[in-house]
């Protein structure tokens, strides 16, 4: 119930990725057409856009210096097709990638 989606949402809160990987909550496919024509699933687009939920330190080099991350929390980015990690908190579906695997960020 409420209280399971409350753990949920304070588990993702308080998630923090390791050195330079990213959790990245992907944008919902389109389910409707302009006319509201309910598309089923297998024509549906895999979206590859999402929202950073939460970013790690960042990598290191081999000599130890800091990479900066080059996204943030909030970030909209672009995902490629396939890869990431996916994990559940309670019904909801996350990704982690490496800083590095994602695309683009839009502004």
């Amino acid at each position: 119930g409420a209280r399971q989606h409350n753990m949920a949402r304070r588990l993702v809160t308080n998630f923090k990725p390791m050195l330079d990987r990213v959790l990245v909550q992907r944008t919902a496919a389109v389910e409707k057409t302009a006319g509201g024509i309910l598309l089923p699933e297998s024509v549906q687009s895999k979206v590859n856009e999402g929202t950073v939920v939460s970013v790690g330190p960042g990598g290191r080099t081999s000599d130890g210096k800091a990479i900066p991350m080059s996204v943030a929390a909030g970030d909209s980015v672009l995902l490629p097709e396939y890869g990431g990690t996916s994990v559940k908190f309670d019904d909801q579906e996350y990704f982690i990638f490496r800083d590095d695997d994602l695309l683009g960020k839009f502004d």
